[in-house]
Formats: structure tokens, sequence, C-alpha cells
């Protein structure tokens, strides 16, 4: 799949709107019990860039930046202004953040994880896009240096380098920044200029999309 490194204008992404989509069967039967099925095992976010269009150069950027993915063609990186950290809201990024394993002294590779909730069905999202230089990673509790592991931002796949590869039963912890992988969701940018003269926002959908 083509996937652009490169993020969606920040001051336009920060006023937008968005969040998690679900799909779900609901069966309803005579008696008034429902059966419920989840058809994704995954939720899928989506957005409305337009609401952080303000001005006729935000407007003119993100054109030239629908025009450089070719619509829906290539995807790219976009800041969820609700949900791109690691910790809990209000708090900093901490290495001991997120639980993305446990050590067995021979794995090395683990993927970057954030998981929501806690007491009935946690649901542990894969992050495959976070941002470089702000990954962080502990085992046992202990923070380790830049030079005992690697994280390919492109993946969200934390490695360990020689010698530091975690001991068995060690947990693996970290804490990081992320964006969402997204594409357009339209091949046709509708732009009325009269229209957003008086205040019309015009409408820029983004979904997202696995990598």
């Amino acid at each position: 799949m083509s996937f652009h490194e490169i993020l969606f204008p920040l001051d336009i992404a920060l006023r937008s709107a968005g969040g998690p989509e679900r799909r779900t069967d609901i069966v309803g039967f005579g008696s008034g019990r429902e059966a419920r099925n989840a058809r994704w095992a995954h939720s899928r976010r989506r957005y409305d860039a337009g609401y952080g269009v303000k001005t006729l150069a935000a407007l003119q950027s993100v054109v030239a930046f629908f025009e450089e993915r070719r619509g829906q063609l290539h995807g790219f990186r976009w800041r969820d202004r609700l949900d791109h950290l690691s910790a809990a809201p209000g708090a900093p990024v901490s290495p001991l953040d997120q639980g993305i394993g446990i050590g067995d002294a021979v794995t090395a590779n683990f993927q970057l994880v954030k998981s929501y909730g806690a007491g009935f069905a946690p649901y542990a999202r894969e992050i495959k896009k976070p941002v470089a230089g702000s990954v962080r990673v502990a085992v046992a509790g202990g923070e380790l240096s830049g030079t005992a592991f690697s994280c390919d931002t492109t993946t969200g796949v934390v490695t360990f380098l020689a010698g530091h590869i975690p001991p068995a039963g060690a947990a693996i912890t970290a804490g990081f920044l992320f964006d969402v992988p997204v594409r357009f969701d339209t091949d046709y940018l509708e732009v009325d200029l009269s229209a957003f003269a008086a205040g019309a926002i015009p409408k820029i959908p983004l979904v997202e999309i696995r990598v």
C-alpha cells in the first residue's frame, strides 16, 4: 500500500473533528432480546479536516496536499488532537506508560501498543506510526538509553540491540507520541469560495487505513 511519511498540516489537524468507528451487527428477537456481533476486531477512525480550515491560505495548503497525495491514492500521517499520546490525559509521556510485552531472553522485536480500558474488556491498539524521537522504553521498570534499542517509525516495532535483549519474565513498557495513518476519503475536493468567504466549512473527509 502506498504511504507517504508526511504529516498533514498540524495547525489544521488540531482544530478538526472525528473519532473511532466500529461495526456491530445487531439482531433483534421477538422476545425483545438481541444478539450483538462485532464485525471488526479493531476500530477505524474517521475525521473531517474541514473544521480546521479558517483562512484562504490554509485552504490552499490543503488543496496542494490533496493533489500531492493524488486524492485517495496515497496515505499519510494525521495527528489526532484527542488521542496522540501513550500517557493518561494530562500526564507527560513516561517509559512506563504502556506494556508492550514480556521478555523471554530471545525475542528482540516488540510492537508498540496502546491499551484502552482495564476492568472488563481492554482493547489493545497497535501503534504503527510513532513520532520520531519520542519513544522511551523501560525493562523491568528501568528506562533504557537510546543505544539499547531502536524503533522503526514506519511500523512501530521496537528492536532491542545485541546485549540488551530483555531477560525472561521482564516486563517491557514504552511511552511515545504517535500519528494515525489515514487517506483522503474522497477523490473530489469540492471548494466553494463564495460559501467559504461567508463562513461555510468545507468538507475534507479522512479515514484511517491499515498499514
